[in-house]
């Protein structure tokens, strides 16, 4: 139970301190989190390299690693994008 309430109030926690964010910050912000999901693809291969039972934990290890991947190159896109919104017109938005 404990966890439960945990998690809850750190939903309603990171809601209030994202919305507080001026605009000009989410791009550094995105980085950051970005940062952070290359960190949970290194502890999803980890758990997936020791594993105790061999189907289930290799396959939900693999899950694991797809899922952060995707997580990964989705946000470097998005962060990519929004960068080339800033760039000068000259060089193509770059």
């Amino acid at each position: 139970m404990t966890g439960l309430t945990v998690f809850i109030l750190a939903i309603f926690l990171g809601f209030e301190l994202i919305t507080k964010v001026p605009p000009t910050l989410h791009t550094p912000l995105m980085s950051g989190a970005n940062a952070i999901s290359g960190i949970t693809i290194v502890g999803a291969l980890t758990c997936a390299y020791n594993t105790g039972s061999p189907f289930l934990a290799n396959f939900m290890g693999c899950l694991a690693v797809a899922t952060a991947m995707i997580n990964v190159v989705g946000g470097f896109m998005v962060t990519d994008r929004m960068l080339g919104m800033f760039g000068s017109k000259e060089d193509g938005g770059r």
